[in-house]
């Protein structure tokens, strides 16, 4: 989630059309944000946009609004934000890349995916998009089109960590479970503490079957960085496995405290009774 900055050359160059009250809130908002004080945030951000609602800038304006009220958890109020700050502005790629990521956090696969083939028909070398876009094409199984992506990214950085990491994934899910740990295995030993690669081999350990594994690497995530919703899951599945349903249970609660589907957390609840 990316929010723009908007410099203070911009309004020297636009002289007197900006009202100082306009302004001063824009100012208070990142003022706001810095602080982590983000209902007060989103008040000024609204507030400036009623103080001048015609002025050319609040699509930037309505794209900070977006973020501060995805990172609050109003994630419908955050798309209409992104899609109102869209509207006059349909080309823009960070407005593009904030909605299509919301849009799969929303589980609006088909809607993300458009984002993405507009952001990439714009930039062909977004790194960044093509990573995504190749994850959603893994969840609507197109695996090719998921590869093409990946490979796209390594034409452009034959060092991406993204890439690999994409391909670790791709050729879990296609049960190509031994190329997954090989290349999660190289990427672990080359950058030992990025904690995604190790929650990413706990799954394809649990996959395989292979559940003190999968636990070993979940532990080290939990007690070396902050465990995610996913992680929580994870764990609660291999507890499962290990017929440990009261801590499962457990774990399953607490993603679904962290935001985590509640239908599917449903459930996996029956499973531990």
């Amino acid at each position: 989630m990316k929010l723009f900055i908007l410099l203070i050359g911009l309004f020297a160059c636009l002289g007197n059309c900006f009202a100082q009250s306009y302004e001063e809130l824009l100012e208070k908002s990142f003022d706001f944000i810095d602080k982590g004080d983000l209902p007060a945030a989103e008040a000024s951000l609204k507030a400036a946009m009623r103080k001048e609602p015609a002025n050319p800038l609040n699509y930037a304006l309505l794209t900070n609004l977006g973020t501060v009220q995805r990172r609050q958890g109003k994630l419908e109020e955050a798309l209409l934000s992104y899609t109102s700050a869209l509207s006059g502005h349909p080309q823009d790629i960070t407005i593009l890349e904030n909605r299509a990521s919301l849009y799969s956090e929303l589980g609006e696969t088909d809607k993300s995916l458009n984002d993405y083939n507009t952001l990439l028909a714009i930039e062909p070398d977004h790194q960044e998009a093509l990573y995504c876009r190749g994850l959603l094409y893994i969840q609507k199984q197109q695996y090719l089109w998921a590869e093409q992506d990946f490979d796209k990214i390594l034409e452009i950085n034959e060092k991406s960590v993204r890439a690999r990491l994409g391909h670790a994934i791709l050729e879990k899910m296609r049960g190509n479970y031994t190329q997954s740990e090989r290349i999660l295995n190289y990427l672990i030993n080359e950058m030992p503490r990025e904690w995604v690669l190790y929650e990413e081999r706990a799954e394809l350990y649990f996959m395989m079957g292979k559940n003190a594994r999968a636990m070993a690497d979940v532990n080290k995530v939990f007690i070396e960085s902050k465990p995610t919703a996913n992680l929580y899951v994870l764990r609660g599945k291999i507890k499962l496995a290990q017929y440990e349903k009261e801590r499962a249970a457990e774990d399953f609660r607490k993603a679904e405290e962290m935001g985590y589907n509640k239908e599917t957390i449903a459930e996996l609840m029956k499973l531990t009774q």
